[in-house]
């Protein structure tokens, strides 16, 4: 396995575990952090939809990583299918996580950070491939 490709897998197992621990912990570790209060979650970048489209950066960021860690292999697919059960189960778990609220707008915003990691990485592989 190339050297690079390997860096990608640990900083995308690394980056897994970390969303894990911010997912299911219950209450806002970065509301902590940040503001001392567990309750407070902060938006990354200021917009009117509030903070889903943290969701959605976040979900982008680790499939784009999940996505080129595999993409080679023969368990891309795997992967993919992957990635987008996990943004559902994620929010999901919110109904049953004290002090942590399920919004359709964050599990949206979990779907769309993903699939747009998966269509980003289907056309660079048909660029690469000459289909486009």
């Amino acid at each position: 396995m190339d050297y690079k490709i390997r860096i990608v897998r640990y900083l995308y197992f690394f980056s897994f575990v970390g969303l894990l621990i911010l997912y299911l912990f219950p209450g806002s570790l970065i509301g902590y952090l940040f503001y001392g209060d567990f309750s407070r979650q902060p938006d990354i970048i200021p917009n009117p939809l509030g903070t889903s489209i943290n969701h959605t950066i976040a979900f982008f960021y680790l499939s784009i990583l999940g996505l080129i860690s595999y993409m080679r292999g023969t368990s891309f697919k795997q992967t993919l299918i992957f990635l987008v059960v996990v943004s559902l189960i994620l929010e999901l778990s919110h109904l049953i996580i004290p002090n942590r609220s399920f919004q359709y707008s964050d599990l949206f915003a979990n779907l769309l950070g993903t699939l747009l990691a998966i269509v980003i990485i289907f056309l660079y592989k048909r660029l690469k491939n000459g289909k486009i």
